[in-house]
């Protein structure tokens, strides 16, 4: 994968393209490990809740109506045994008493057209479904249940030879209050187990984002001294692990670039001997070629230099870009180029290492000077945690199959190592160390302008 690419699925949290069914599932690890742990309760709760309405509540109701169609029907053959008017009265009131139904006769009335004969379904709801199922398996006779009388009370009415039966039956009597409790019970254990759930995740998954945030602040030159292993016990072998990692590196940087010190000092020292010697021995034109070489031994071993150091040791700090930028355009305005510069409408303050992305900033400049006549640099805000930098000039450009290898080190588009086309090849290279160290990504493409567009990308 390119780097480019690889710093771009970095800004945007995504590591892999999303199909099918992934699309679906949370992108995040607490989103994931909840969804984990909460679906199997869902299920065991839809399972559970299927089982009691089928088995249980279902039977309960069952009883519950044919019971009450077997106290209906019992009166009803009381009342259709005598003539007596005392006698009925004494039946229905006994009925009252020992059943809680309210039940009452309506002489000379019959049931509308549009009443349910005895066999059949009636209303919508389960209570009323098996009600009508009691009643007409128990009673056979014709039948009509209301259960918009009342929210308490369901309405049932019988057609009987000398007029209809009237029975107002009490909702107790007809379904299990255990049904509310259980829904309750239900709701309200999930919301438990959810909020636990959610407390645990995310004191699990603290620790796991922490290290990703110093993780990626290392990757962008930035320390955190305070991080310590906390978590579980995986994640405090990662971050023990992280913390050996940046001992190691930092120790490897801290070694090259005392070794480079050295280094530096003893080839710089026999170079000053040898512009000493040449400097005594006269004017010659053999003596001035002399000169040149050492001068350009002198400046390739800088920028070899340069290079491995990787301006490294620069703690970042604060920095104002829009100032620093100001200030590299007029260092390349006094070396005689000619730099556009579009002052940014907002501050852009950012941490940086100041000298090295000044020399990053120089190194895009002196090149795009030396082959075009016009330089144009602006800055800003390409999204809320990105600031883009962009570099175009008026110049020859360089090949799209080229764009790539200008940035490996040594490499040059001129062959010929002439010093006056070009360096060492070492200047974007070095550039994209520098914005790298950065946490940040650099990329050629064509200018509007007809030569060459540079664009950096610096998170915030």
């Amino acid at each position: 994968m390119p780097d480019s690419e690889y710093a771009s699925l970095l800004a945007d949290g995504s590591f892999e393209r999303q199909t099918g069914l992934k699309r679906l599932l949370p992108g995040t690890l607490f989103g994931r490990a909840l969804l984990i742990m909460v679906t199997p309760v869902v299920l065991t709760q839809l399972v559970a809740t299927w089982i009691f309405y089928d088995r249980h509540w279902e039977n309960i109701t069952r009883r519950l109506g044919f019971a009450v169609a077997a106290e209906i029907a019992l009166v009803i053959d009381g009342i259709q045994h005598t003539s007596d008017p005392k006698a009925r009265n004494r039946i229905l009131d006994k009925a009252l008493t020992a059943t809680d139904l309210i039940i009452t006769i309506e002489p000379e009335t019959r049931l509308p057209a549009s009443g349910r004969p005895a066999i059949g379904m009636v209303g919508p709801s389960m209570v009323e479904r098996t009600l009508g199922l009691a009643i007409a398996e128990r009673v056979r006779l014709p039948y009509t249940i209301d259960a918009r009388l009342s929210r308490e009370w369901y309405e049932i009415r019988v057609q009987l030879p000398e007029g209809v039966l009237r029975v107002l039956a009490p909702g107790r009597r007809l379904f299990s209050p255990t049904t509310y409790i259980f829904i309750l019970w239900m709701v309200g254990s999930a919301l438990v187990l959810f909020a636990i759930a959610i407390i645990f995740m995310r004191n699990q998954i603290r620790s796991i984002g922490r290290l990703a945030i110093v993780a990626d602040s290392f990757g962008k030159g930035r320390d955190v001294p305070d991080f310590k292993p906390e978590g579980a016990a995986e994640v405090r072998q990662a971050a023990a692990a992280f913390l050996v990692m940046r001992e190691r590196i930092q120790r490897q940087m801290k070694q090259r670039t005392e070794m480079l010190a050295g280094v530096s000092h003893d080839l710089r020292t026999p170079l000053t001997r040898m512009k000493l010697a040449l400097a005594m021995l006269g004017e010659s034109q053999d003596i001035e070629d002399l000169k040149g070489d050492v001068a350009e031994m002198q400046t390739m071993i800088e920028a070899y230099l340069a290079f491995a150091r990787g301006e490294g040791t620069e703690p970042p700090e604060p920095t104002d870009l829009g100032k620093l930028l100001g200030e590299v355009v007029i260092g390349a305005r006094r070396a005689g180029g000619v730099v556009e510069l579009e002052d940014p409408l907002d501050p852009l303050t950012l941490p940086l290492r100041a000298n090295a992305f000044r020399r990053c900033l120089t190194n895009l400049l002196a090149n795009s000077r030396l082959h075009a006549e016009t330089v144009w640099l602006r800055a800003g805000h390409r999204d809320p945690v990105t600031i883009e930098i962009v570099l175009d000039d008026d110049g020859p450009g360089i090949p799209e199959s080229a764009r790539e290898d200008v940035f490996k080190p040594f490499f040059r588009l001129d062959s010929s190592r002439n010093s006056e086309t070009g360096g060492a090849g070492l200047g974007l290279a070095i550039t994209r160390d520098i914005v790298r160290s950065h946490g940040g990504e650099i990329t050629l493409d064509d200018s509007p302008q007809g030569g060459l567009r540079v664009i950096i990308r610096l998170p915030v």
